[in-house]
């Protein structure tokens, strides 16, 4: 299956002082945006797609350094479904026949690393285009998401607000792959939230 990585990292990261992927867990740490590229392509991942919204003028040129793509959200200030779709509108207008997933992340998560991403994609494996799996930790859901190709439409269509994919996968329950003997996924919204990560 060819898959690939969608990371969404446009929000302005109110709370956490700066926009979040231009954050620094320690003053000489890579930026947020940095790590989760890196992480994405140790996981295999040749082609990674940044969703950018706050501070994407500082931020388009350290993507494109990363050998990433950057895709600007214009309405990013509606919250992560705007990300989300605008993410899949480029996918969908730019990836090629042999691609049938997006592995879709966060930008703010510090201890989800390259073994979740791999574990992922493990499990979703032959699936093909409908492939729809999420990750778990200690049972609660999280990210990252595969989400195959026959569900990008339907995602972008009904992504609002915070919401992301959520209705979606309400909809269509996704297959659980739990990851909490591998990371806790806990997000991080303050600097006191931030830790180096694993990978």
């Amino acid at each position: 299956m060819s898959t690939v990585g969608l990371l969404l990292a446009a929000g302005a990261g109110r709370r956490m002082g700066r926009p979040k992927a231009l954050v620094r867990p320690t003053p000489d740490a890579p930026t947020l945006v940095e790590t989760t590229v890196d992480r994405l392509a140790h996981a295999g991942l040749e082609r990674v797609v940044v969703v950018l919204g706050a501070a994407a003028g500082e931020a388009t040129p350290l993507v494109l350094s990363l050998h990433a793509e950057p895709v600007l959200a214009t309405d990013w200030e509606e919250g992560m479904g705007a990300s989300l779709r605008a993410g899949l509108a480029h996918l969908a207008a730019t990836a090629t026949d042999d691609v049938e997933a997006a592995l879709v992340t966060l930008v703010d998560l510090p201890d989800v690393g390259t073994r979740v991403y791999r574990r992922l994609l493990s499990a979703g494996r032959g699936a093909g285009p409908a492939v729809l799996a999420r990750a778990t930790y200690a049972g609660t859901a999280g990210h990252p998401v595969l989400l195959g190709r026959d569900h990008w439409a339907e995602v972008a269509r009904t992504a609002r607000g915070d919401r992301g994919a959520r209705d979606h996968l309400a909809a269509h329950p996704p297959t659980a792959v739990e990851c909490g003997d591998l990371a806790t996924g806990a997000d991080a919204d303050t600097p006191g939230d931030l830790d180096p990560g694993t990978r």
